[in-house]
């Protein structure tokens, strides 16, 4: 077990951005910390909280990471280092930052860490499954902190987004980032238990990343992921409790040519093996991930009494 880390001490020997980075990724490594909500490893997390610190872009040249430090960011930098390895706590609860589809979003404890590969279908429009200029109604179902919600009204600029999550405090979040994307009038936010509240329209897109987490998951979370919000992961014995009856409801809010996708993690063989008669189309992900699914709204038509049988 790792030792409190004494700042005063540490400000003293550490000298040089590079020393601070070396440092983390040490301490980093020793704590036996988990990398899972959208940093791929100590060195990484390393580096982005130490830019953090310093009010640097993440871009920042490695030709100034040798540059002398003043006490006053060897201590910032180590204060956020601190809360990394002490508290356990994400690099984005620390930062309240965190990336999604190249654009920048808030964060806090209220919401779900961004880490979606929703992201690449996004940036790729969901081609080839739907046109993007007859895009004209997107519903985004559980959203947190609305980043895939904002993500999609970047991507299609003339289409009205619907963002809806049944908890008020991940909604004042993605008030917050609705607000600094200027997305007032094309971005709907909603107190919803999944469809209860929507506006009743056809959308030509509905997405959603749900909570999918099941309960032997839940057991074995680890500390970072027992900080996030458990509204916002668990589903039940499979982790299924919340996308069987969103599968149920869906086609009443689709167009006739539109699609479902839906993000359920390691909980999709569970879901295959309830609905063994639905040509769940699994999408691949050229920079990784798997367990997203989409339908269209003529499948949903076609294999509705599976569905319903539920």
């Amino acid at each position: 077990m790792m030792t409190k880390i004494n700042i005063d001490e540490l400000a003293e020997e550490l000298i040089s951005l590079r020393d601070c980075i070396r440092w983390g990724v040490s301490a980093f490594n020793a704590a036996e910390l988990s990398f899972v909500q959208g940093m791929p490893s100590a060195l990484d997390e390393a580096v982005y909280l130490c830019l953090a610190a310093l009010h640097l872009p993440p871009d920042f040249s490695e030709d100034y990471f040798d540059c002398r430090l003043t006490q006053a960011e060897r201590r910032a930098v180590l204060g956020y280092y601190r809360q990394r390895i002490e508290q356990k706590k994400p690099a984005a609860y620390i930062t309240n930052e965190a990336w999604f589809a190249g654009l920048s979003f808030y964060v806090d404890e209220r919401v779900l860490i961004p880490r979606s590969p929703f992201a690449e279908l996004i940036e790729s429009h969901f081609q080839p499954w739907v046109m993007a200029d007859e895009v004209h109604n997107i519903l985004e179902l559980c959203t947190g902190s609305g980043c895939i919600a904002i993500a999609c009204a970047h991507a299609f600029e003339h289409a009205n987004v619907v963002a809806s999550d049944i908890s008020a405090d991940a909604l004042a979040v993605a008030e917050i980032n609705r607000h600094n994307y200027g997305l007032e009038d094309r971005l709907e936010l909603v107190q919803s238990d999944l469809f209860e509240n929507v506006p009743n329209r056809k959308y030509d897109l509905i997405v959603s990343n749900p909570p999918y987490v099941s309960e032997q998951e839940m057991a074995g979370l680890s500390d970072e992921l027992k900080l996030e919000p458990a509204l916002g992961l668990a589903a039940g014995e499979l982790g299924l409790d919340v996308v069987i009856p969103m599968l149920k409801w869906a086609r009443e809010f689709l167009s006739d040519s539109g699609i479902l996708v839906v993000e359920v993690g390691y909980s999709w063989p569970a879901l295959e093996a309830a609905l063994p008669n639905v040509p769940l189309l699994w999408l691949d992900f050229e920079y990784g991930g798997e367990g997203v699914f989409m339908l269209t709204a003529e499948q949903l038509d076609r294999h509705r009494d599976d569905i319903e049988a539920l």
